[in-house]
């Protein structure tokens, strides 16, 4: 099993930064492929924003995600990280943790919800315009 915790969301104005965290445990984590970030928004499919594979440490984003969001990882502490600049008001969503300790011949797996077997609860990000 792996535990996953997320925290940072908030209210922000557009243009503004905000850093999620995720916070992973359990005794299967060392296992684990890939950590992801995706999102829902009301009414909306939960959608890939961006992953990075656990052991090598690359990085792909959605392009909705390129040249504002980073993902980055503490292997120390377990943690995955979610920078958001220059947000916008569609980026309001619940934005979700996966890991994955499923093995797949190609990366792009990872881009999917499927691709994922663990998942946090979620943190509200709001953006205002």
């Amino acid at each position: 099993q792996v535990r996953l915790v997320e925290s940072g969301g908030g209210r922000v104005q557009a243009g503004d930064s905000l850093r999620l965290s995720c916070a992973a445990s359990g005794r299967t984590f060392s296992t684990t492929r890939s950590m992801g970030w995706f999102r829902q928004a009301p009414g909306k499919d939960r959608e890939f924003v961006a992953n990075i594979m656990w052991r090598r440490g690359s990085t792909y984003y959605a392009d909705s995600s390129k040249g504002r969001f980073t993902i980055s990882r503490d292997n120390a502490e377990n943690t995955v990280i979610l920078q958001m600049n220059d947000l916008t008001p569609e980026d309001t969503a619940v934005y979700y943790c996966a890991a994955s300790t499923l093995t797949y011949y190609h990366d792009t797996y990872y881009y999917t919800r499927r691709g994922y077997d663990y998942w946090g609860q979620g943190t509200q990000v709001t953006v205002s315009s």
